[in-house]
């Protein structure tokens, strides 16, 4: 038997955390899954057993904080799942963690390895307390209890960048950097810092996830139409995207998949 919750965060930490999602299955049969990027980096917790990543043959850390990345990757359950995940807004991994988020980028880093104490108490915490609504509820004191050491000034520009790359789907860079009142220099530093990728990278990852939202709305859409009104120059780019970020060409991708946009569904 399979069971998905998403709870939403607390009012204080909705700025840092987009939700919290939790799986439980208990299927013996291995089962695998096509991950896309998101946007977003997470925090994730095996409570059960832990998911084989298919291309590299290892498993994935116990538990671990899962950065930025331009690409799909495969994963395969090895046993009962069952896994507590934290979203982040996509610039909150530095400002609760104080590390650059672009530390993190294409890697899932254990907690173990980060040297940070009160994680490794609350990872301990959440493998020992069997009932996820108490999981949740420590997570979020953790959280709390970080938000008294808060840069406020660079998150207020990066919340007002995101509302803008949010709402539109044609942007650019200086727009962004404008928006930010920082230099492009200083903008795509800060950006990188707080987000793990480049401006110009999540600007591709985002056109991405839009454009999986408009076919989860209507997979019938023609895909001339999704890329004029998801930023791509053309059909035949958003198709080299595709491909890049799935795997698959669009047809192909519906074929296979529900379109599901994990970025713009939750927002």
């Amino acid at each position: 038997m399979q069971s998905f919750q998403l709870i939403k965060p607390c009012f204080a930490l909705a700025p840092y955390i987009r939700h919290y999602w939790i799986l439980q299955d208990d299927s013996i049969a291995p089962v695998s899954e096509r991950t896309l990027p998101i946007g977003c980096m997470q925090l994730v917790f095996h409570k059960g057993k832990q998911l084989l990543l298919s291309g590299e043959s290892e498993l994935q850390p116990q538990s671990f904080i899962s950065g930025q990345s331009v690409g799909f990757s495969d994963v395969m359950s090895t046993g009962r799942i069952e896994m507590i995940t934290v979203v982040f807004q996509p610039y909150a991994v530095k400002a609760l963690f104080h590390i650059p988020s672009h530390l993190f980028r294409g890697q899932n880093v254990d907690t173990g390895a980060m040297e940070d104490a009160e994680l490794s108490d609350l990872v301990k915490q959440v493998t020992d307390t069997s009932r996820n609504a108490v999981c949740i509820r420590l997570i979020e004191q953790f959280f709390l209890r970080r938000l008294y050491t808060l840069p406020e000034y660079n998150l207020k520009r990066m919340s007002a960048v995101f509302h803008e790359i949010n709402l539109r789907p044609q942007i650019n860079i200086s727009h962004l950097s404008e928006t930010a009142c920082l230099s492009s220099k200083q903008f795509g530093r800060i950006f990188t810092d707080y987000v793990g990728t480049t401006p110009k990278e999540f600007i591709r990852i985002i056109r991405m996830q839009r454009a999986l939202f408009m076919l989860q709305q209507d997979a019938t859409v023609p895909f001339v139409q999704v890329a004029y009104e998801c930023g791509f120059s053309d059909q035949s780019h958003m198709i080299k995207e595709f491909k890049l970020f799935s795997g698959y060409t669009p047809a192909e991708y519906l074929s296979v998949c529900a379109p599901y946009s994990d970025y713009f569904s939750e927002l």
